[in-house]
């Protein structure tokens, strides 16, 4: 993890999370699913005014009711109390009663009118021989309230079938507006603006509207696992709060800019100014966005006024860009590093080695002669495989700052590729090897499919060795937990080998263009003239493991 003398912002303990638990009570129509949702008093502390699923704190009542709940076997302690707890709370907010009498036919509207919503509701289900319906109940997802905010819950979203013959009617004090809704009818009004709704709701309604019916449901939760768990994070976009789950583009470099949760970061891509990740990495993308290229060439400055700066990938040769990374580094660069020789990332090299005084070295892997003609590329020096570049720099105090940046060979995207691992705070440079929202392209002859999966487990051991966690692309934002990253990412390549040998049998005759249409059909057609690069990679690599070649 990065040294905490390198973060950029005080750090502050997020609040701690309350247990809590929320249900979601469905039902079929011919439309499809419809979901029970209840608008919060606008004097709430959390979600004023929000269309929220009925629920709320778990309480010691809700622990000490086992007794008077079903079960399943494989469902826990735990969720047994959280299922108790959002029964409970569906009952005192909306009068909805999951609950069953000793014949075990479900509670009805008769049963409700017997109760008193301000009583406690097991003492009072046990009195007239009622057992709350725990077992009806069942894990849908896990969120926890994101670490920005004052008032954070440990919340179990769960889900159960609304009950027969029963009428929701809110209690006017916490919950009003009771309405019954299309997932896909919410998410479309909180779009024009009518229907506030915040942002795990928003995430389980995207989830939710794919499925057909409340038995598809019910049967997709049957592992007693939650289907996704998630405690988001949150940054700036064109100006306004922006919410992201783990899986999404921009959550690595929320988690390594403020760990705590901070809303301090800003997400928009820009190419006129540096974007600090930490003291002492600087982050400038070059204005050639694109298909290939994304949201452009990321160039990374790492050091520190003190200890002058390591330029990584100065990009391609754009007067205006390089000029940025001289200024950003105060004219301060002690060495020049290409990730691999792509005209997307070398060609700026020489032009700002000429504005700095001394020249520092320019670094990296000579091209190989299987590099097309726009790819050629000659360092001043090679790296060797594990060589360590460090930088140190004393503070007026006498401390003395160390950055380390290890070199690992890495060919496969591009035969003289190479990855940096800045050691010192568990940060992998990978150029090109790893994207973040793509997986990069193998061209052959210069790219090699074993070479590349062989590297990417090179990369996971220097990984588990330095603890590294996050992964600094060449294009696109942060990526955090690195290893998991890398093994998704191989898991994804070996996947697509599976799919093209598939593909290769059934047509033994045929082309490239035949085998990338069948073996990439689940991208868009428009991609396939890249893919039939990365393809024919795959092709060479089964060819060269069929029996017969050694």
């Amino acid at each position: 993890m990065p040294r905490p003398s390198q973060l950029l912002h005080p750090q502050r303990e997020p609040a701690r999370p309350l247990p809590a638990a929320t249900v979601l009570l469905l039902r079929d129509t011919p439309a499809g699913i419809e979901v029970l949702m209840t608008r919060r008093s606008l004097n709430a502390s959390f979600a004023p005014g929000a269309y929220v699923f009925p629920g709320g704190g778990i309480d010691p009542q809700d622990a000490a009711a086992h007794g008077q709940a079903t079960c399943r076997p494989t469902q826990s302690q735990a969720h047994l109390t959280q299922a108790i707890a959002a029964i409970r709370e569906s009952f005192e907010e909306l009068g909805v009663l999951l609950a069953r009498r000793a014949d075990g036919t479900p509670a009805d509207a008769s049963d409700v009118a017997a109760l008193d919503r301000h009583a406690p509701l097991a003492a009072q289900c046990a009195a007239r021989g009622l057992t709350l319906a725990a077992a009806d109940v069942h894990m849908l997802a896990h969120w926890i309230t994101d670490r920005d905010l004052p008032r954070r819950f440990d919340v179990p979203f769960l889900v159960a079938r609304m009950p027969d013959g029963q009428t929701p009617v809110a209690d006017d004090a916490e919950q009003f507006e009771p309405v019954w809704v299309r997932p896909a009818d919410a998410l479309a009004r909180h779009e024009a603006g009518q229907f506030f709704i915040i942002f795990p709701t928003i995430r389980t309604l995207q989830r939710l509207q794919h499925y057909p019916d409340v038995a598809a449901v019910l049967a997709a939760c049957a592992s007693e696992r939650p289907l996704w768990a998630s405690c988001p994070r949150a940054g700036w976009l064109a100006g306004k709060e922006a919410r992201y789950m783990e899986h999404e583009m921009p959550f690595g470099e929320l988690a390594l800019v403020t760990p705590d949760g901070q809303l301090l970061h800003a997400l928009d891509w820009q190419s006129e100014q540096p974007v600090p990740l930490l003291k002492n990495v600087q982050r400038l993308t070059a204005p050639n966005p694109g298909f290939m290229t994304g949201p452009g060439t990321n160039s990374y400055l790492v050091g520190d006024p003190r200890s002058g700066y390591i330029a990584i990938d100065p990009g391609p040769a754009d007067p205006a860009h390089v000029e940025r990374l001289w200024r950003a580094a105060g004219g301060h660069i002690r060495a020049i590093v290409c990730t691999h020789s792509h005209p997307d990332h070398s060609p700026g090299a020489l032009p700002l080695q000429a504005l700095c005084q001394p020249p520092p070295p320019i670094l990296g892997l000579p091209s190989l002669p299987t590099a097309r003609a726009h790819s050629q590329f000659q360092p001043d020096r090679a790296l060797q495989d594990g060589e360590r570049l460090a930088l140190t720099g004393q503070a007026p105090d006498g401390e003395i700052t160390t950055h380390t940046l290890r070199a690992i060979h890495t060919p496969g995207h591009a035969a003289n590729h190479v990855c940096l691992l800045l050691e010192e705070d568990g940060l992998l440079f990978s150029g090109d090897h790893i994207l973040n929202g793509s997986t990069t392209v193998i061209d052959p002859p210069d790219g090699d499919m074993t070479a590349y999966l062989e590297s990417l487990d090179k990369l996971d051991a220097a990984c588990a060795e330095a603890q590294a966690h996050f992964i600094l692309p060449a294009h696109g934002h942060v990526l955090g937990q690195a290893r998991d990253t890398i093994a998704h990412l191989k898991a994804h390549r070996l996947a697509r080998e599976a799919k093209v040998l598939a593909v290769m049998k059934a047509d033994p005759h045929g082309t490239l263009d035949d085998w990338v249409a069948k073996a990439y059909d689940d991208v868009p057609e428009r991609v396939w003239p890249v893919a039939r690069r990365s393809l024919l990679a795959h092709v060479e690599r089964l060819r060269a493991m069929a029996p017969g070649n050694d």
